[in-house]
């Protein structure tokens, strides 16, 4: 028995609305690269490298997210840490307190609320002389509206966030 014409409409938009949502998805996935939230500091799911091989020091001193090189290469926390250069490398290695993303490069917004979202690379923002990534443009844009509520909240939360995080 053939369906009403309506219900055939109905479910052809339906599958098209369905379709473009999954297309929008595997599009986000894309966008951003995968990292893994089971350790102290971001690190790269594949690769193992702190926010994803990006030079930490880069954010300073070239106001944007570099990718650090396989020739200037720091482990510091367990972790591999990429470099553009060797000045860089040097510049972290003396004062990694400074150039390593706040909350080992999770999300304030997430660790003021006491989940361990991953930081993205590419969202990111310096306040205070501090680097912080974000999970996403709209996390970054509520930080931003009042930094030091949001830095405020996320320090609160951080030790029973890094608790929850395994060594």
């Amino acid at each position: 028995m053939a369906l009403p014409r309506r219900s055939r409409k109905f479910s052809a938009a339906f599958g098209a609305l369905f379709l473009a949502l999954l297309a929008a998805l595997a599009g986000f996935g894309a966008l951003a690269p995968a990292r893994a939230v089971t350790e102290r500091v971001v690190n790269g799911f594949y690769t193992g490298l702190a926010i994803s091989g990006y030079d930490p020091v880069a954010y300073f001193v070239e106001a944007a997210p570099v990718e650090g090189s396989a020739l200037y290469e720091l482990t510091f926390e367990k972790v591999v840490w990429r470099f553009r250069n060797d000045g860089n490398r040097a510049a972290f290695e003396s004062h990694p307190e400074i150039y390593q993303p706040r909350y080992g490069g999770y999300d304030p917004i997430g660790v003021g609320r006491g989940i361990a979202l991953a930081g993205n690379p590419l969202v990111w923002a310096i306040v205070g002389d501090r680097l912080y990534l974000f999970y996403s443009e709209a996390a970054r844009a509520t930080f931003l509206v009042d930094p030091q509520a949001a830095i405020a909240a996320a320090d609160s939360r951080w030790p029973q966030v890094q608790r929850d995080l395994p060594d």
